[in-house]
């Protein structure tokens, strides 16, 4: 890595840092627990052909870490506000609190601290080090999607839920396209469905999209070890939990990628891309030149425009 890479990929962590949260409109709880929230985003502005508007549901990075949160993508959530979309900023719980030891359990806010993405966060010690929490992680995103529908039509009712468009950053980017999954997963998955979710699409921004060469470019320091539960659970979990290993979706799916991400590397893009065309499955990958891992979500660069128009494309 040269030095100004590394200086470059500072400085984007910087601003997408530097915006202040935004509350939003409303907030609605689809579980008991804390972290069981979605934050609700109005749509600013008329697009489109007219009517209500299509529903944008984030799914926050953050390696599956307690630490990471839903408002440091509550700028964004503005940002797509003021393009029209209705948002809806999902929280679910992360890191560790005694996951359970088996392949499922029951389905069912804090701050975002700065430069923790990456593998350093692996060495600081305690529950928040841990990336995520089996299965509570994978439970909430279920019982989130699956309880929208009746909390969009309580709490935001400019929104269309039948026009639903799931985008995910970093962590948030593989479960967009593990929650788009739910249908082709084994069939003694708890979270399994009979049918395809009912969505538009998924745009995931830098997912960790395949677990395995993930593991192997070791992405957010162990981030995806320890989100299965450990080493010796990898291989047991693993068809429960990576995209990669699901597919074809049949869901429009988009990838959006900067060249230059030193957290969620290129490759990992494109071995999802590569799965799933060997499934028979096309899926967009756009590679942005001099972009690393946080201009996705940053409403000052340029990259997060392209991320609004790739989300366009699918919505209307």
């Amino acid at each position: 890595m040269s030095d100004d890479v590394a200086a470059r990929a500072a400085a984007e962590e910087k601003s997408a840092f530097s915006h202040p949260a935004v509350d939003p409109d409303s907030t609605a709880a689809y579980g008991d627990h804390p972290d069981q929230v979605v934050d609700f985003y109005a749509p600013r502005t008329q697009v489109g052909p007219g009517g209500p508007s299509p529903l944008v549901v984030l799914l926050h990075g953050g390696a599956w870490r307690t630490p990471h949160d839903r408002r440091h993508l509550s700028p964004l959530a503005a940002f797509l506000a003021r393009r029209g979309f209705a948002v809806a900023n999902v929280e679910y719980r992360r890191g560790a609190e005694g996951g359970g030891a088996g392949v499922g359990a029951g389905a069912g806010a804090g701050v975002e601290v700065e430069g923790t993405e990456g593998e350093g966060a692996a060495g600081t010690g305690g529950s928040a080090a841990v990336a995520g929490r089996w299965p509570d992680t994978l439970d909430d995103v279920v019982a989130a999607l699956d309880a929208l529908p009746a909390l969009v039509r309580e709490t935001l009712p400019q929104a269309d839920p039948r026009r639903t468009v799931v985008t995910g950053h970093s962590a948030g980017g593989h479960l967009a396209l593990w929650a788009a999954a739910r249908h082709v997963l084994p069939a003694d998955a708890p979270w399994r469905t009979d049918r395809p979710a009912p969505l538009r699409g998924v745009v995931a921004l830098a997912p960790i999209a395949d677990l395995a060469v993930a593991d192997e470019l070791d992405v957010c320091g162990g981030a995806v070890r320890q989100f299965v539960g450990g080493a010796d659970l990898f291989a047991e979990r693993r068809p429960y939990a990576d995209p990669a290993l699901l597919l074809p979706t049949g869901i429009a799916t988009t990838l959006v990628q900067g060249r230059t991400d030193l957290d969620v590397p290129q490759a990992v893009a494109e071995s999802y891309a590569d799965a799933a065309a060997k499934a028979g499955e096309v899926v967009g990958l756009t590679l942005l030149e001099d972009v690393g891992h946080f201009p996705l979500i940053d409403p000052a660069a340029d990259a997060c425009a392209v991320v609004a128009e790739e989300i366009a494309q699918l919505a209307w």
